[in-house]
């Protein structure tokens, strides 16, 4: 029967591919919470709104008008198309009573409407969106 002995090096080297691979697979795989768990949490939420922990006028999810543009500009593009919301720049924001007044302006004596959309700064929810003709 014949041994055979690993040098340190071949040692060193088997054992840094180890380490290499665990942490490949550690770092770059990731846990999902799956459609079931998603579907729970939902249900969840919409059988007990007064788990909502930013429904009270203390805690602000949206603290500045940035922010709330960041939000209200994908869903007016989507609605009424990029260049039509980005023509209406700069927007007026207004922040009343917790609710985001976010509309167009026009440039003077140019003719049509611009939009508005209303938004909660606790939580987010959209409110309102129309477009003014």
């Amino acid at each position: 029967m014949i041994k055979k002995f690993l040098s340190n090096r071949e040692i060193e080297v088997k054992i840094l591919i180890a380490l290499l691979l665990i942490l490949i697979f550690s770092c770059c795989s990731h846990s999902k919470y799956g459609s079931d768990q998603a579907e729970f949490e939902l249900k969840d939420a919409l059988e007990d709104p007064s788990k909502d922990n930013f429904v009270d006028n203390k805690k602000i999810l949206i603290k500045d008008d940035q922010t709330a543009i960041k939000i209200a500009e994908p869903i007016l593009f989507n609605i009424y198309g990029e260049d039509e919301i980005k023509h209406q720049k700069p927007y007026e924001v207004n922040l009343i009573d917790n609710y985001y007044v976010i509309n167009g302006t026009l440039l003077l004596g140019e003719k049509g409407g611009t939009f508005l959309i209303i938004i909660d700064a606790r939580n987010a929810k959209v409110l309102k969106i129309t477009h003014y003709k």
